[in-house]
């Protein structure tokens, strides 16, 4: 009896199996048709720099609660670690926000440069041959994505108020000049200037507005808070290095709005009207 019931719930057993079998089997996918209206996941590239040298930063990356995508060395020549396949999330940017999109890990790629950061009140130098490694890099990942200029950004970017990376020896001008990321016209700064000193200069309120346009979370208190302040010196890490103190003067706010009246689609934030990112 015993061994009849064992022989039973064997053959119901494998029934089963072959029902299963058979219904995986049996599932036909047609990918014949492809929707025309689609675009990659990636919408932006975070630059970073480590703060370390590259041995702690490769441990730092792979076995801690953090990563990236790519480590790009201070080595001669440079040398280029992938920890995390760019179909996959890294977990580098953390809080952040970028022309209205928050929490950047899912639609970004993070890239982070063997760089100490400031040491005793300096700031550690970009070797050329890690820059032109990483510019050569950044192009196959922009067109691998269709990265727009405008989404191009560094950690200081994205959350201003807890991030100073890649920080302002970080040579974004020669990315912009190289076709990586936006940068803005010099041709029209002195005019601008002139434009503005001959008015009342603009108040805290339209700097808050003309950050948020440019693509940066900013309070939205119409004074220059200590907040508000932290986004002015990320802006003036990015685009005037020289000076990053985070008071708006004339230049800043010169650049602020050739940025915002940029003519290329890609070097602006999207409107609602258009694809989001």
């Amino acid at each position: 009896m015993a061994r009849a019931l064992w022989r039973g719930a064997l053959i119901i057993g494998l029934i089963v199996a072959l029902g299963a079998c058979s219904t995986s089997g049996a599932l036909h996918i047609d990918r014949s048709v492809q929707a025309r209206s689609q675009s990659s996941r990636v919408a932006f590239i975070v630059l970073h720099y480590t703060s370390s040298n590259t041995p702690i930063a490769l441990n730092t990356l792979s076995r801690q609660n953090v990563s990236s995508h790519y480590l790009v060395t201070d080595d001669t020549p440079t040398y280029i670690y992938q920890l995390v396949d760019e179909n996959r999330r890294a977990w580098h940017a953390g809080a952040s926000q970028w022309c209205g999109r928050t929490w950047l890990n899912a639609a970004s790629i993070g890239i982070e440069l063997v760089n100490t950061g400031q040491r005793n009140g300096r700031w550690a130098p970009y070797p050329a041959d890690q820059i032109d490694t990483l510019i050569t890099l950044l192009h196959e990942v922009s067109a691998r994505h269709q990265i727009k200029s405008v989404n191009v950004v560094g950690h200081s970017d994205i959350a201003a108020q807890r991030k100073i990376d890649p920080g302002p020896r970080f040579p974004w001008k020669q990315l912009a000049q190289a076709g990586i990321g936006r940068w803005y016209d010099e041709s029209a700064l002195a005019d601008v200037q002139r434009e503005l000193l001959q008015t009342t200069l603009p108040d805290a309120r339209w700097v808050q507005t003309q950050l948020a346009m440019a693509g940066y979370a900013t309070p939205n208190t119409g004074i220059l808070d200590p907040a508000t302040r932290n986004v002015v010196a990320a802006f003036q890490m990015h685009y005037r290095p020289e000076r990053y103190d985070g008071w708006p003067d004339v230049e800043t706010m010169s650049i602020l709005k050739i940025l915002n009246n940029a003519t290329d689609p890609a070097a602006r934030c999207p409107g609602p009207s258009t694809d989001p990112l």
